[in-house]
Formats: structure tokens, C-alpha cells, sequence
């Protein structure tokens, strides 16, 4: 399995990228991995045999206009990119821009055949134990048309199916201000009529916001503005919630001695909701599992979008849309 990973993107750069990927080469042999920033900084990996430095000498800013940065060709993105199609590598994993990752994804990657556009798809977790539901899209497209929601919907049960196999037919709903079907805006109104009519699909109508944690959702539509909002919603209020706990239970002394008798069942709240632990979104529909790991990724969080990229190259989840997106 052959990842290139971009050392040098995001806000935290080699702080977060070196040890994490440390982990990773600790957690997995049969790895072969490119490693794409500045080699002078990046000397700890040289005792590694598997392991390839690649240098280059810039990096994407994280407002970078995305067509200027697809003419930086010495960044750390770019050289990855090239990187990736000059040895037919399996995945990509970058902390950088995401709109200049998505470009060039999109233009030098390619998308898969039939594939109209791509879009970041990540899972979620939700009240039931060990159940999760993944949405798509959260901003690769903030203009979305409403046959791409509906190609969502369908790429959009084949990764749940293929990722978590509890379910022969995902049971898909659209991210819409009602449950009505008339609901939401004409965008919303016409991909109902389209996922309605989809027979690759289990479409169950719309949800709101409110209800996806509650796991009856497997896979969940929306056109990337309101799925990034979604997005950053629920990590605000996994965050909110984590210091309201924490500032309850400090309280007084009787609330520390509370917080004793519950700390394990919090404890597991805690990590439940941590975003950290997915660390990243797929870009799905490019021909690569192509990640996008938060930009403020830390260690933890870098390591997890890692892990993700070796899961989906595990389940062969590429193939598993070309085999399927244009039946």
C-alpha cells in the first residue's frame, strides 16, 4: 500500500504530521509511504526502509487561492500530488488547503469515469453504541446541482456499505429544514424528486438537523454550504458540551465527588464525540482515496485521518465505486 502524506499542510505542520506518522509506520508493515515537506526536518525517518523523503521547498497558505496554488509546483501539495501519480500510489492525506487540495485533486487526479463531481464525505457518531452515519457533501461544493446530490446518495451508500457492512441497503435521507417533501429549497425539492426515483438507493425522504444523532440515518445528503455548517456545528457543540461538563463538575466538592461515580460513562461520551478520532474527510469520486485532514489536525487527529486512508484502501473502496457508479 503506497500513501503519500503532505508533512508541511495545516496550522500545526511537523508538530502534528511527525508523530503521528511515527504511529502509523509503528502501526502497520505493510506500508510504503511517501513523505512529502522539507527533508532536512524530516531526518528521524531515514532509518526506515519503507519509507521515502521527498522534498519541496513551499507551502500552500491555508487562504491560498486555489488555481494559484495549483501553479505553485515546488509546494509541499503539489509535489505530493505529482508524487502520487508517479508511482501509481493508493492515497493522498493532506492537513493544507482545502480548497487547493480539492483543485488539484479534481484536475491532476481526475475523477472516476462517470463520476459528475466529487465531494467530501466523513463518518459521524451517533447516540447507539458503535453506530455511525456519513454525510455528503461538507464543502468541497458550496453550489451543488440536484443531480450531483443524487450521485452523492448513490457513492454515498456504496462507501457506508463497503466501510461498515450493517447494512444491505443504507437507508439514505436529504439534510432539509422539514420532513415534508415539499420542503427546502428548489435545489432541496428536485433531488428529493431524483433520489426518489433511484433505484441504486434506499431514499427515505428528508431530515433535520436536529435528528441525525440519533442513529436512524446511514447516509446523509446535503450540498456542501449547508453540510460544512452541519459539519462545524457538531463539532462546535462536541466541544461546548466536553467544557460545560467539565466546568459542572468542578463546581464544589460534592459535584468532584459526583463526578467519580460517572467519570467512565463521561469518559466514553467524551471520546464518543470526539472529532479527532475521524480526522478527516474523503474526497469521494477522484480516482484515490484523496483525505483532507482538519487543518488544525493535532498528533491525534492526523493520526486518525492516517488510519482512515489505510481502512479505505483496505476495503478497496476506489473499485468498489467503479464497479458500481455507472451500472
Amino acid at each position: 500500500m503506497k500513501i503519500v502524506i503532505d508533512m508541511m499542510g495545516g496550522d500545526n505542520g511537523l508538530k502534528a504530521t511527525i508523530p503521528s506518522t511515527m504511529r502509523f509506520i509503528e502501526n502497520h508493515k505493510d506500508i510504503e509511504l511517501f513523505l512529502v515537506g522539507d527533508i532536512s526536518q524530516l531526518t528521524e525517518f531515514n532509518k526506515y526502509s519503507n519509507i521515502h523523503l521527498v522534498n519541496s521547498e513551499t507551502i500552500i497558505k491555508m487562504d491560498a487561492d486555489p488555481l494559484s496554488a495549483l501553479r505553485d509546483l515546488k509546494s509541499s501539495l503539489m509535489v505530493g500530488v505529482k508524487t502520487f501519480l508517479d508511482n501509481k500510489c493508493d492515497a493522498l492525506i493532506s492537513a493544507g488547503s482545502t480548497g487547493a487540495l480539492l483543485t488539484a485533486a479534481t484536475f491532476k487526479i481526475k475523477r472516476i469515469e462517470g463520476v459528475t463531481r466529487p465531494g467530501l464525505i466523513t463518518p459521524f457518531p451517533t447516540y447507539k453504541k458503535n453506530k455511525k452515519f456519513v454525510c455528503c457533501d461538507l464543502g468541497a461544493n458550496t453550489l451543488c446541482t440536484k443531480e450531483e446530490l443524487n450521485q452523492f446518495a448513490t457513492m454515498g451508500s456504496i462507501y457506508y456499505k463497503t466501510l461498515f457492512h450493517d447494512q444491505e441497503f443504507p437507508r439514505v435521507y436529504q439534510l432539509n429544514i422539514g420532513t415534508e417533501s415539499e420542503k427546502g429549497t428548489t435545489l432541496n425539492k428536485g433531488a428529493y424528486a431524483l433520489m426518489k426515483e433511484n433505484s441504486k438507493i434506499n431514499f427515505l425522504g428528508n431530515m433535520e438537523a436536529r435528528d441525525p444523532l440519533y442513529g436512524e440515518v446511514d447516509v446523509l445528503i446535503t450540498d456542501g454550504y449547508s453540510g460544512n455548517i452541519f459539519l462545524k456545528t457538531m463539532e462546535g457543540t462536541a466541544k461546548a458540551m466536553s467544557k460545560m461538563l467539565k466546568d459542572a463538575f468542578k463546581r464544589n466538592i460534592f459535584s468532584k465527588i459526583g463526578y467519580l461515580l460517572v467519570r467512565k460513562g463521561v469518559n466514553e461520551m467524551k471520546e464518543k464525540m470526539d472529532y479527532k478520532n475521524v480526522g478527516g474527510a474523503m474526497l469521494m469520486g477522484v480516482n484515490g482515496v484523496v483525505i483532507k485532514a482538519h487543518g488544525s489536525s493535532d498528533p491525534k487527529g492526523f493520526l486518525s485521518a492516517l488510519e482512515n486512508s489505510y481502512v479505505l484502501c483496505k476495503v478497496d473502496i476506489i473499485n468498489k465505486f467503479k464497479e458500481n457508479i455507472n451500472k
